[in-house]
């Protein structure tokens, strides 16, 4: 096996493949990367069992075909520290050998044979779905915030993506939460789409955001029998989807949360954030004591003191005292794309819904702290 490839193109390939393979892990061949060079493509495949990577290079220059596998990491920590834009002439020297030339660089890798790493079936028979790339990692950046990683509650660990109907339109819809607070964001589809419900892991829509916001090819989503296949040009992503049951999400979804604050999107995080320097970890609550026409932010940390600030506030309601873990306020507060951020009250106690009047295809949940 012998080819010749630009160090730009095999570098962004192996920057997706880091996310996929397991640093730490008991069978060593799932630590390295597939190289295999047929009918004048390179291609590239990296898996931890549960999600697998396949990317298909063109742009190399092909002398002996073959194949083997090596360290994910080294090679990519090998091709950042070479200069931009330089040719990498590659050569398997031995089964457990890959020489590895460049300018005045000559490195030796160590291989794995392939006959250890895994083949897969990869057969998906149901009808492909036609994605927006833009619109669809959208909903993903919106949902993603919520995820649990409780592991006892395992179907709590992805997004839920399942088809919703409202106005007479077809929505795809993404749901994720861990019991503090949900999100929901959705996508207007064809009306004739008969997807089936499905889990999305967090490593795969991490994954998943990653290549969407590198890749402005077409998308294309296909689901098989506990797997899910996404393609975007030449590269493709499969991952198993979680095996559970999401939780009917719709009821905790306030209804009747009739006292309405609205107030800056700026300046509300930058106020968190400020007031909730004092708090070294985070743990104590934000505080908010909502008037008319303004809003009291408060941090007490036992350990380093107070912060305390105001903004202006428009309340249709008497005053109210309320609290939130700072952080899943700010997260919720970073999605929001108007200017303006919109929270649907009740009391101290009861779930929040907070609204994004520039986009009325997602919402979130929030649930208020006890101080």
């Amino acid at each position: 096996m012998q080819f010749v490839i630009k160090r730009d193109i095999l570098l962004k390939s192996l920057s997706f493949v880091q996310g996929v393979v397991e640093k730490k892990n008991t069978l060593p061949i799932l630590s390295n990367v597939l190289i295999e060079l047929k009918n004048k493509k390179l291609q590239i495949v990296a898996t931890d069992l549960d999600l697998i990577f396949y990317d298909e290079i063109e742009e190399v220059k092909v002398i002996t075909e073959g194949s083997t596998t090596t360290s994910a990491a080294i090679l990519y920590d090998i091709l950042r520290k070479i200069s931009s834009n330089s040719e990498l002439n590659f050569e398997l020297k031995s089964e457990n050998k890959l020489s590895l030339k460049s300018d005045n660089s000559d490195f030796n890798l160590l291989c794995l044979p392939i006959d250890n790493f895994p083949t897969f079936d990869n057969n998906f028979e149901k009808e492909e779905f036609e994605l927006s790339n833009k619109k669809f990692l959208k909903l993903l950046n919106k949902t993603r915030i919520a995820i649990s990683n409780d592991d006892t509650r395992h179907y709590l660990n992805g997004i839920f993506i399942h088809l919703t109907e409202a106005g007479g339109k077809n929505f795809l819809t993404g749901v994720a939460t861990d019991s503090h607070r949900l999100s929901s964001s959705s996508l207007e589809i064809d009306s004739s789409s008969n997807l089936i419900s499905f889990i999305l892991p967090k490593k795969t829509v991490f994954q998943l955001c990653s290549l969407l916001s590198e890749n402005d090819k077409k998308l294309t989503m296909q689901i098989g029998e506990n797997k899910i296949k996404f393609t975007l040009g030449k590269t493709t992503l499969i991952s198993k989807v979680i095996d559970g049951k999401f939780p009917d999400y719709k009821k905790v979804v306030p209804t009747n949360n009739n006292k309405v604050l609205t107030v800056s999107t700026k300046d509300f995080i930058n106020s968190i954030e400020r007031v909730a320097s004092v708090s070294i970890d985070r743990k104590e609550g934000v505080k908010l004591n909502i008037n008319k026409g303004i809003m009291h932010l408060s941090v007490t940390s036992a350990n380093s003191g107070d912060g305390n600030e105001k903004i202006k506030a428009d309340f249709n309601a008497e005053n109210l005292t309320i609290s939130f873990n700072s952080k899943y306020l700010i997260d919720i507060a970073n999605e929001i794309e108007d200017s303006n951020l919109k929270m649907n009250l009740k009391d101290p106690t009861s779930p929040v819904l907070v609204q994004d009047n520039s986009d009325k295809n997602s919402y979130y949940v929030i649930m208020p702290m006890k101080i």
